[in-house]
């Protein structure tokens, strides 16, 4: 699997699947969920006008300066243990880096698009077990992080 999932998602550099064992998942088979929200741009930032009784309609500067709003995104994450032990600890911690970043931020680096973004965590829903934790062996679990963007690439 490390040939597979390694290298795909770096967040502040570290590798996601190396390192806590989660990878970007989809909801369904031929799902592009993560694809349409990395890629979805940020709303235009309005103009500025002048609405002035006595003429139609608005005025507007004679060059319009274009700026994007910040924007949410949702991931879906998948992980993978092979211990119900190592899987709550990786999970945890997952939890925790997410949280934290550096310095509250996150740089998340999708290397098959050469695309970053800098975004911060804002929370985690949609938690979903996809074994039962308290037997003994292999843990997977699948969730959605919910992320800003303050200052949009796209």
């Amino acid at each position: 699997m490390d040939k597979i999932l390694g290298g795909l998602v770096l967040i502040n550099g570290t590798d996601i699947w190396k390192e806590y064992g989660v990878f970007l998942t989809e909801e369904k088979k031929g799902g592009m969920e993560n694809l349409n929200a990395i890629l979805t741009p940020s709303k235009a930032k309005g103009h500025v006008g002048v609405d002035i009784r006595e003429q139609n309609g608005k005025r507007y500067s004679r060059i319009l300066t274009p700026a994007n709003e910040e924007r949410e995104l949702t991931l879906h994450f998948a992980q993978f243990a092979e211990t119900r032990e190592q899987w709550l600890e990786k999970y945890m911690a997952f939890i925790r880096f997410l949280k934290t970043g550096k310095d509250g931020w996150l740089t998340i680096t999708f290397t098959e698009l050469g695309l970053t973004l800098k975004v911060f965590y804002l929370d985690c829903s949609a938690y979903r077990s996809l074994t039962y934790l308290w037997k003994e062996g292999v843990q997977a679990s699948r969730y959605k992080i919910r992320f800003r963007e303050p200052a949009p690439i796209l």
